[in-house]
């Protein structure tokens, strides 16, 4: 690209609008990958009660060991970028390229950006519970699309504290006109400036630029510790006057991610608009007794036979055909359908016991 020297510049540079992250701060952050690409998580298998029995042996039930389940969290988004500043054209635009301040407009309009899409994106494609609903929103349903969020997190026991509504700027308009939404004006700049506009039915409520949230997801309804969005790698490098060049030589790798775990996916409701032409949401897989898995048009199965959920379980296996006879008798078979391209949301978990 040519770099055009004007005679005299402005002794400010035109910097583009950019925010700070919506999603830091507002997730799990009690696991570390320090030293490790991966991280193994183990969720207990508790056990179903029993009836006393007053008489014989066993009178507690019949003792079995103590089984779980594995979720292997493994680090995917290694980004970097590079860029040179020639001494020369540096001098010639009265200092504007100033290598301290080109990084830290990288950071802010490229990288920040970037990662939140990504969080986002996983969020919702990996949400314990993605409802597809093809009614558009409007002022006067906003509010009960978000009360059937929170009802379906209470009955999963999700706690009330720590879970955040993230919006889009058009469902947040209707949201703000709804006669039940209650503006908190005492939020003051600080918690303005992350995107907390207000708060409802005991949540607080971040409006998330359009451009870093997934296309057709209308808002999303978070609990801090259903997923984890560790940041391993923030390099920054000014190497001056390196070989070959006059100038400086500017690079960064970021290295992140985001989990959803397993154990507490129902920590996390997605809304999707599945009107004609926009997204949607694949039926789950039909099961049947005798371990029959019938695999949605164009859908990818993956199904677990430990009663773990096919999700998040690193033993899970995949199928892309109908099967007649998946596992053994007193199997529990858990399946889920999903695309490889990613363009439909994953359906919910079908589940059955073997016989």
């Amino acid at each position: 690209m040519a770099i055009y020297l004007h005679d005299k510049f402005a002794p400010k540079v035109a910097e583009a609008f950019a925010r700070e992250s919506f999603a830091d701060g507002r997730l799990n952050d009690q696991y570390s990958f320090s030293g490790v690409k991966t991280v193994k998580i183990s969720t207990i298998l508790t056990a179903p009660l029993n009836n006393y029995n007053r008489q014989g042996s066993n009178r507690y039930g019949n003792p079995e060991e103590v089984q779980d389940t594995v979720q292997e969290l493994t680090m995917s988004q290694d980004k970097s970028f590079t860029m040179t500043i020639d001494k020369g054209n540096h001098l010639d635009q009265n200092g504007l390229k100033a290598a301290a301040k080109v990084l830290a407009l990288e950071i802010k309009e490229r990288v920040v950006p970037e990662k939140d899409r990504y969080t986002f994106s996983r969020l919702a494609s990996m949400a314990g519970t993605i409802s597809g609903n093809s009614a558009a929103l409007s002022k006067s349903n906003v509010c009960e699309r978000i009360s059937e969020g929170t009802r379906i997190l209470d009955d999963a026991e999700v706690p009330e504290s720590g879970r955040t509504l993230f919006v889009t700027p058009a469902v947040y308009k209707l949201l703000r006109l709804s006669d039940e939404f209650l503006k908190n004006e005492a939020l003051g700049k600080k918690a303005l400036a992350k995107g907390q506009v207000g708060e409802y039915d005991n949540m607080p409520v971040v409006k998330v630029v359009s451009s870093r949230f997934p296309a057709y997801v209308n808002f999303l309804i978070v609990h801090k510790s259903a997923a984890t969005a560790p940041s391993k790698i923030a390099d920054t490098k000014i190497h001056t006057d390196p070989p070959g060049l006059s100038g400086n030589l500017l690079e960064g790798r970021f290295y992140y991610d985001c989990f959803v775990i397993g154990a507490k996916a129902n920590g996390i409701y997605a809304d999707v608009d599945t009107a004609s032409g926009k997204g949607s949401v694949l039926a789950a897989p039909t099961l049947t007794a005798a371990g029959a898995i019938t695999v949605p048009s164009g859908a990818t199965v993956k199904y677990t036979l430990d009663g773990s959920d096919p999700r998040f379980s690193s033993g899970a296996l995949s199928i892309s055909a109908s099967a007649t006879a998946i596992g053994a008798a007193g199997d529990t078979i858990k399946a889920y359908s999903f695309d490889p391209s990613g363009t439909a949301f994953p359906s919910p978990v079908a589940q059955v016991t073997r016989t």
